[in-house]
């Protein structure tokens, strides 16, 4: 029934899996069927707590029930925490403005980029350089930062000019000129393939930029909010970003994004804005996510999550060393890439039927995005259908 009623009355832009999901416990799914599934999705790397978490919708509830919107035109008490919190957890001093998605976000952090060009450089510089296979978002200026060209499709043309994108950290230096304002990467390419750049590599970029009075934007939308193991993926690499943006994982599910700068004095009233951007109920959640986190961080269960993890990676891959090629990834943002003989999508409809969910990354990368909160028994249970699935059409 709901299937046709999509099909009816849902644009049609999403390749859609129609199993009807009714009830989430952690890292555990239940169809309408009452068939359980091991998910290590988590919504796209979104529920970073877990479904049904008890602390976040008793948060949630509680909010709804006394204010969930107020205008930007007003002080809002949990927006003004969370940003708070960001600075503490990333141990800078930083403000953050608050979206409603990572694209919004990164549309934000182009902003800001642009109006330090023209404030520190007369309006000289503007152009920003991306990487090959990197993922900004889907509006049009992000489409066009996305260093794909499978994106940047005829359909939605024109583009917005002073963007472009080059194959590597290296080729980013001869492509500097005197109107780039800034670079932006993902330290770890979530829909590029799951790979983390070397540490070294970007620790020089920050620096030579830095040289040059170039901005580094990190697009942390899916590394960020512990899914590396840390805070921030900056935090792991040691590098200071002149902007970081966020989303994702940050609100357990709530929409939000977030744009996070030391340049604190770059953007004036006026400049930007959101009419849902960092409300009552978005800041909220993800002032109670934030605390679960870092608990859950303090406490040393991150840590030993991500180490299980990978030791069940490694185990998988022992057993189908025909499938997968090499290990990829960091913190609980991790993957396989597969052998070009494999075709992904059956892997992946294969994990299915079996009860397990699991994503495609690039070209031929199955990749594993679990909530951070996942149990031990929940990895297991996920990797032995894992064995099971693969073993059938091996």
């Amino acid at each position: 029934m709901y299937k046709d009623m999509d099909k009816e009355y849902v644009l049609n832009t999403y390749a859609r899996n129609y199993v009807n999901f009714k009830e989430g416990q952690n890292a555990t799914l239940f169809d309408e069927s009452g068939k359980d599934y091991i998910d290590f999705t988590a919504g796209i790397g979104v529920v970073s707590v877990g479904h049904g978490n008890k602390r976040l919708s008793s948060a949630i509830a509680d909010q709804a029930n006394s204010l969930i919107h107020m205008s930007n035109l007003y002080l809002i008490e949990p927006q003004v925490k969370l940003a708070k919190k960001i600075s503490k957890l990333y141990g800078k001093d930083v403000a953050t403005f608050f979206a409603n998605s990572g694209a919004e976000a990164n549309e934000g952090a182009i902003k800001l980029a642009r109006k330090y060009g023209l404030k520190k450089h007369e309006g000289k510089r503007f152009k920003i350089i991306t990487l090959e296979n990197s993922f900004h978002g889907r509006t049009i200026a992000t489409v066009k930062a996305t260093g794909q060209t499978s994106f940047h499709k005829p359909d939605f043309a024109p583009y917005p000019e002073g963007f472009s994108f080059v194959k590597d950290i290296e080729a980013v230096y001869s492509s500097l000129d005197d109107q780039t304002v800034a670079v932006m990467v993902e330290l770890i390419q979530g829909e590029g393939g799951v790979l983390p750049f070397a540490k070294e590599e970007i620790q020089k970029l920050a620096s030579f930029l830095k040289s040059k009075d170039v901005l580094l934007i990190v697009d942390e939308v899916q590394t960020g909010v512990f899914r590396s193991g840390e805070f921030l993926a900056s935090n792991v690499y040691e590098v200071e970003p002149d902007i970081i943006t966020l989303a994702k994982g940050l609100a357990g599910g709530v929409p939000i994004g977030a744009v996070v700068t030391p340049h604190k004095e770059i953007l004036e009233p006026g400049d930007h804005g959101s009419t849902f951007g960092g409300n009552f109920l978005s800041t909220r959640a993800g002032l109670e996510v934030l605390d679960i986190l870092e608990s859950y961080k303090h406490s040393g269960e991150l840590d030993e999550t991500c180490v299980y993890f990978d030791k069940k990676q490694d185990e998988l891959q022992k057993e189908f060393p025909n499938i997968f090629k090499e290990k990829v990834g960091l913190g609980l943002m991790k993957g396989f890439q597969c052998f070009e003989s494999i075709d992904l999508s059956k892997l992946i409809d294969a994990a299915f039927s079996n009860g397990v969910l699991v994503l495609k990354s690039g070209r031929n990368t199955l990749r594993f995005l679990p909530p951070l909160t996942i149990s031990k028994d929940e990895i297991d249970e996920g990797f032995e259908r894992l064995k099971d699935a693969f073993k059938k059409i091996n």
